[in-house]
């Protein structure tokens, strides 16, 4: 189970979005070195680094780039930023120790839309009728003149009408 929220990823992933507008290290495969900007962590690892300095494979071996992509499947470790060590995401972690992971207050609530569908279907569930309409939603018995009482006239049959009267016969 990810203690870092709905989007399913883990803590090192986290972290690695946390570390964009940083300086990383990342060692490849390959044995190159590269160091520079994280401009763009994917969830698969997949790193966008500007303002690169790549060193290796061979001893000595140093160039400059403006921009290298360095795919997920290449990578051997990744050095991070000092300043992550305070990330809020930690805080999440001992508080979901401490509390067996119930989220903290406020993390995973629901906001707007989400929660006014979400408090809606609490009250059905608990048997109340609030909202517009009574609570009964489209089918439900019908209320004051909004319609005719028994049963619908047959689809495409009956009797046309002569004279005056609606759909219904009146």
């Amino acid at each position: 189970m990810s203690v870092v929220g709905n989007n399913r990823v883990g803590i090192p992933i986290v972290l690695l979005h946390d570390a964009e507008g940083g300086v990383v290290t990342v060692e490849t495969k390959n044995g190159e070195l590269i160091r520079g900007l994280l401009f763009e962590a994917e969830d698969m690892m997949n790193l966008y680094i500007k303002k690169a300095v790549v060193l290796g494979p061979a001893p000595g071996a140093k160039r400059k780039v403006e921009q290298i992509y360095v795919r997920g499947t290449e990578i051997v470790f990744i050095v991070l930023p000092e300043m992550l060590r305070h990330a809020p995401m930690f805080q999440r972690i001992k508080h979901w120790r401490k509390h067996g992971g119930a989220p903290p207050e406020g993390v995973g609530m629901a906001v707007g839309q989400t929660a006014a569908i979400l408090r809606k279907a609490s009250e059905r569930r608990r048997g109340g009728f609030g909202g517009r309409g009574g609570g009964f939603g489209r089918g439900g018995p019908p209320v004051g003149g909004r319609g005719p009482v028994g049963p619908p006239p047959p689809i495409g049959g009956g009797p046309p009408q002569q004279h005056g009267g609606n759909y219904y016969g009146r």
